[in-house]
């Protein structure tokens, strides 16, 4: 079969990297009475579901273990993966590379699209920190913001957009005074990303013979 032989072309990793790198420079201010900035801090994300997260706040709800919980923060997860027809191009189109060897080129058949769902989760103890945090992230997606991103050695860089469907809040302060407060906001993302089967190599062409003849016809 055509996919017998081993390839990896690390793109799924590429994805999680480029979705992280986003929101991996957000900051919370925290100000005085009189308008002083007082704390600056540089909200952290990681990888994976914000269950864990809450669970040990839970678990530890005055934070005074050595692995302590510190808010805010955040998290993003992959929740599905699905096929977009709509973008679908010519299977056999040829994507080549910039040439590093006078004989040889690289090159890839188009890429399959798929669309890669993401949810970034925001955990805040006070609502000024998570509403810092929303205009921080909002007004750069209309609803999308496109990079352009290097996918594949040797091969141009393509243009990943990353849509912004939405947000909504969850309040988990709903015991008694004991219980810690968690803020939780949930963005949802649609990455139009591409997936690509294995770099082939080609002979370069450097020479085309033509010859012309001119035939009457009787």
């Amino acid at each position: 079969m055509a996919f017998t032989n081993y390839f990896y072309n690390s793109l799924t990793k590429k994805y999680v990297t480029l979705f992280g790198t986003y929101f991996n420079k957000l900051t919370v201010k925290r100000y005085d009475e009189t308008g002083a900035t007082v704390q600056t801090i540089v909200v952290p994300i990681s990888y994976g579901p914000y269950q864990k997260f809450l669970a040990r706040i839970t678990q530890d709800p005055k934070l005074d273990k050595k692995a302590a919980i510190v808010l805010p923060r955040m998290a993003f997860e992959i929740t599905n993966i699905s096929y977009d027809g709509p973008r679908k191009l010519t299977s056999s189109k040829r994507i080549q590379s910039n040439p590093d060897d006078e004989e040889l080129q690289d090159f890839v058949y188009t890429g399959t699209p798929y669309n890669i769902e993401f949810n970034l989760y925001v955990m805040s103890k006070y609502s000024e920190d998570d509403v810092q945090i929303m205009e921080q992230i909002l007004p750069f997606f209309q609803p999308e913001w496109t990079s352009s991103v290097k996918l594949m050695p040797n091969i141009d860089a393509f243009d990943i957009p990353l849509v912004l469907n939405g947000n909504s809040m969850e309040d988990t302060y709903e015991g008694n005074f004991e219980e810690r407060r968690a803020i939780i906001r949930t963005y949802s993302f649609t990455m139009k990303a591409w997936y690509f089967g294995p770099t082939r190599r080609k002979q370069l062409i450097k020479f085309i013979d033509v010859q012309f003849t001119n035939r009457m016809s009787s």
